[in-house]
Order: structure tokens, then sequence, then C-alpha cells
């Protein structure tokens, strides 16, 4: 934007001066302009914040879930139905459930997973199921 200046002519001895500026409408359009981007630009930011956050903690909540259908088939407790307990992996705290069922297709038994964990405010889940004899 190229700003055109002003001359202004005095009357008196002094040296002409130049004035340079904004006109009001100009000022109102950029605040218009600003009122609309910034809201739209720190939301982006906080989505693209809590992407990144759930990202990580969904990892976190996978190891933990795959690490329990390791122990419950290694250890030989898929004959229990439900266990509860809680874990915390570095400053993430998570609950978890496993389940264990009869599969209706075959003698084998189907075992569930399920790692519950929040990031800023919202609860998220991860859920792994395998199958064992």
């Amino acid at each position: 934007m190229k700003f055109r200046t002003k001359t202004a002519k005095s009357t008196t001895r002094s040296a002409d001066r130049t004035i340079a500026a904004f006109t009001l409408a100009e000022i109102l359009a950029a605040m218009v302009f600003m009122a609309i981007v910034i809201p739209v630009t720190l939301e982006g930011l906080s989505i693209a914040s809590r992407a990144g956050d759930v990202a990580v903690r969904r990892l976190i909540a996978t190891r933990v879930a795959e690490r329990l259908l390791n122990e419950t088939i290694i250890m030989k407790q898929s004959n229990v139905a439900v266990r509860n307990g809680t874990s915390q992996e570095g400053p993430v705290a998570l609950r978890w459930t496993v389940r264990s069922e009869l599969w209706k297709q075959d003698i084998m038994r189907q075992i569930s997973a399920e790692v519950l964990f929040t990031a800023q405010g919202h609860e998220y889940s991860v859920l792994l199921t395998t199958l064992a004899r």
C-alpha cells in the first residue's frame, strides 16, 4: 500500500510539514479484520495443541493396553471375566479395564483391554482386542 503525503503550507515562516496518516475508515477496517482473524487463529492453535497432546497420550495408552493383553495371555488370566486398575506413565494417569469372554465362533477367548485417559479436559479411550486359547 502506498501512502501519499500531503504538504501543509503555512502562512508563517516555519518549514513545510509533511503529514501522513490513516483515515478513520482504514483504522476501523483493520480493527474489524483483526477481530475476525485473532479468535480464529487462537482456536486453531488450541486445536493443534490438543491434537498433539491426544496423539502422545494415545500412544502411551496403546502401549499400556498392549502390555495388559500380553500379561493376560502369558499369566493365563483369561479366565477372569473383568479386571480393573490404574497406571501412571510419567505425567499421564490411565484407568484400564481388561475383559475376557468366550468367542462365539470357536473355543477361543476374546480378550479386550480398554485404557481411558484425559487430555485438556476431554476423556478419550483406546480399545485393543485379541483372541487367545
